[in-house]
């Protein structure tokens, strides 16, 4: 037994499936089901039950699953302890965001960092916001990036990016030739948004206070996507300013300031309140705060939402 096979169990445990546990493991199916046969023997119990076309964690498999964690949590520990005596950050990190933060906003703070403690490998897990959440209490990332407000009293805050939406629209719309636009103009026109999450929230419940009836011709998971989808004239959207800087350089979308609410896409990294943080996640915490360009004495362990 190996920790390979373990994390990789843990993997398709989490997962309920071989195949998107041999994604995430940049593995084949055929391996992945193999290292679980391997383990399976050695252990000599059924874990993991394939019948139906779906696999579920046996009961033998649920007391490994725990116990598994507990000895990937405890290496994980030990590791950090032997590099804080050379009092160098040394060690992993893991840390969870949604595909336009690891796009627009991480990339930069990861740099830096890596400059600063080559020894430190960074590893990113790309996820909705609920996940990252999730992720964050159960310790398979170390961090999570999110956008405001965070209402969990199990996590501390640390504010490390202020944004806020702003409305886009290809560059010859014509509410690309305003100055700014309000709600109410933007409900005139066909609309691309978020399928969930806090901006498709806030969008919401904008429009319910308006009494405004938005017309939404798509409804989207990737921001990305709704970038794209702006972009080839199939509705306007809303988006964080950040998360559109380059396409505007390039011409290839406008973007425009709501001039009657706005709505604050602020991000935060969160972790555990009973974490204890190794150097490399100190050091992590200041970069990221640093770069990012936020006052360190507001940042400072904010209050959850605050």
């Amino acid at each position: 037994m190996d920790f390979d096979q373990i994390e990789t169990f843990i993997e398709v445990a989490r997962l309920s499936s071989f195949s998107r546990a041999a994604e995430k493991r940049f593995r084949t199916q055929p391996a992945i089901s193999s290292q679980i046969r391997s383990l399976e023997e050695e252990v000599g119990a059924k874990l993991l039950d394939r019948s139906g076309g779906k696999v579920s964690v046996t009961a033998a498999g649920k007391l490994f699953l725990k116990f598994a964690e507990e000895l990937l949590e405890s290496r994980k520990a030990m590791l950090t302890a032997v590099a804080e005596t050379e009092r160098v950050p040394r060690g992993e990190i893991v840390v969870g965001a949604n595909e336009g933060t690891c796009l627009h906003i991480l990339p930069e703070v990861f740099a830096e960092f890596k400059k600063q403690y080559p020894d430190v490998n960074i590893s990113i897990t790309r996820c909705d916001y609920a996940k990252i959440l999730e992720s964050v209490i159960d310790n398979s990332v170390d961090f999570g990036v999110v956008s405001l407000p965070v209402n969990d009293n199990r996590l501390t805050v640390v504010l490390i990016h202020r944004d806020e939406l702003v409305i886009i629209t290809p560059p010859k719309h014509p509410l690309a030739r305003l100055k700014s636009a309000t709600i109410g103009e933007t409900a005139t026109y066909p609309l691309v948004v978020p399928k969930g999450g806090h901006t498709r929230d806030a969008l919401e419940n904008l429009f319910y206070e308006r009494k405004l009836k938005p017309r939404y011709t798509m409804e989207l998971d990737s921001s990305e996507l709704l970038k794209r989808f702006v972009a080839a004239d199939a509705g306007i959207g809303f988006i964080a300013r950040s998360n559109v800087l380059e396409d505007v350089r390039a011409n290839v979308l406008a973007t425009i300031p709501i001039s009657d609410a706005v709505i604050r896409r602020d991000l935060a990294l969160v972790f555990r309140k009973d974490k204890a943080l190794s150097r490399a996640a100190l050091a992590f915490i200041d970069t990221a705060v640093r770069i990012k360009g936020v006052d360190a004495g507001i940042s400072k362990r904010l209050e959850s939402g605050k």
